[in-house]
């Protein structure tokens, strides 16, 4: 395994997209079912790629295996904040490859001006969590059925982390 983490490119596209398409599938970390279509995740990852977002893929020997990215809101009075989404494939979970992802991507956020990152993950995703807290982030409220899929309803977790400031 020659595993790399860099700053996510137009020719990761297709590989996003299939990694993206996996984790959503497991219905479990994602709050969709599937990978949005390929035209729509291509368009998505040339803007970000062209706006230096803080979007990273982990790639192992070329081939997209996880992702992060911090992207900020839009509103003026919210674009300091960004948020957190990120996905591993199954094999590649429990090695230290999302919290490397994160803490590269962290720090590009807070390069790039961002003061606030905020995320919500299902409350049953504890390894998520747990790693979460232990790059700092700190529990903000739980959203009572934050996410529905089917006919079953999961509590969601509302985390956020702050930029230290000088």
């Amino acid at each position: 395994m020659l595993l790399t983490i860099v700053p996510i490119a137009p020719h990761h596209a297709a590989g996003f997209h299939a990694c993206l398409d996996v984790v959503a599938r497991e219905q479990r970390y994602l709050a969709q079912l599937e990978a949005p279509p390929l035209a729509r995740v291509e368009a998505f990852v040339q803007e970000n790629a062209a706006n230096d977002a803080a979007q990273f893929v982990a790639l192992d020997d070329g081939r997209v295996v996880g992702w992060a990215d911090v992207l900020p809101e839009w509103p003026v009075a919210l674009a300091h904040c960004g948020s957190l989404g990120m996905g591993l494939l199954p094999a590649y979970r429990g090695q230290g490859i999302g919290e490397k992802l994160l803490q590269t991507c962290i720090a590009k956020a807070w390069a790039r001006g961002l003061t606030r990152i905020e995320l919500a993950a299902r409350a049953d995703n504890l390894r998520a969590i747990r790693l979460y807290e232990r790059l700092g982030f700190v529990h903000e409220g739980v959203k009572r059925r934050g996410m529905r899929f089917g006919t079953a309803y999961h509590d969601t977790v509302v985390m956020g982390l702050l930029r230290e400031e000088p």
